[in-house]
């Protein structure tokens, strides 16, 4: 198995989606907190200021989602964050099907890597990566399941919580499923292991 720093050197250079590299900045690897992770967060793709920073969710929908991570005893540095997409896709639209694809071998291995306790999918893209094509978020929220051997919680993106104001659904949902992630019993043993 390779480690995060060898992984990212090879997602880096990575040219399957053409367009996507012409137009990227940069790639955003993700990122892994120094005393590994018990949680990995995985979104959709990087937006205009993760493209320029390098730094996956470090706009508006970031900002949003480290208070609300904060909130529910699970800050930022704790957990691992990555992207379905690693490049950002032209005026931020919805990430294809075939760069779906073409980055699926990449995420598979950041997930061999952190190999975490729980994973948590925010956001359409997200969720679909893991559950199929047409799942819906609502119907699959607010339990863990378990898909190829791995446990995961699907949820709204942060940007769904933006969209819909800070008494909207979809942000009560995400902190919701936020907090479900941080009292997870294998995140909390996981936790007791490694201090």
């Amino acid at each position: 198995m390779s480690s995060w720093e060898a992984l990212a050197a090879e997602i880096r250079g990575c040219r399957a989606c053409l367009e996507l590299a012409a137009t990227r900045t940069t790639v955003v690897v993700g990122q892994l907190p120094t005393q590994g992770a018990h949680v990995l967060l995985v979104g959709e793709a990087p937006g205009a200021n993760e493209d320029l920073s390098g730094i996956p969710f470090v706009g508006k929908a970031g900002q949003l989602l480290d208070e609300l991570l904060q909130e529910v005893g699970l800050p930022r540095e704790t957990v691992a964050v990555a992207n379905v997409l690693k490049c950002r896709p032209p005026s931020n639209r919805k990430p294809t099907t075939m760069e779906a694809n073409n980055c699926r071998g990449w995420l598979t291995a950041q997930i061999a890597v952190v190999d975490p306790a729980l994973i948590v999918a925010m956001g359409g893209t997200a969720v679909e990566w893991f559950f199929g094509k047409g799942a819906k978020i609502g119907e699959l929220r607010g339990r863990v399941h378990d898909k190829a051997g791995r446990r995961v919680l699907a949820t709204y993106h942060p940007s769904a919580a933006i969209r819909f104001g800070p008494r909207g659904m979809p942000r009560a949902a995400l902190r919701e499923d936020l907090a479900t992630a941080a009292a997870d019993p294998l995140v909390a043993a996981a936790w007791k292991v490694s201090r």
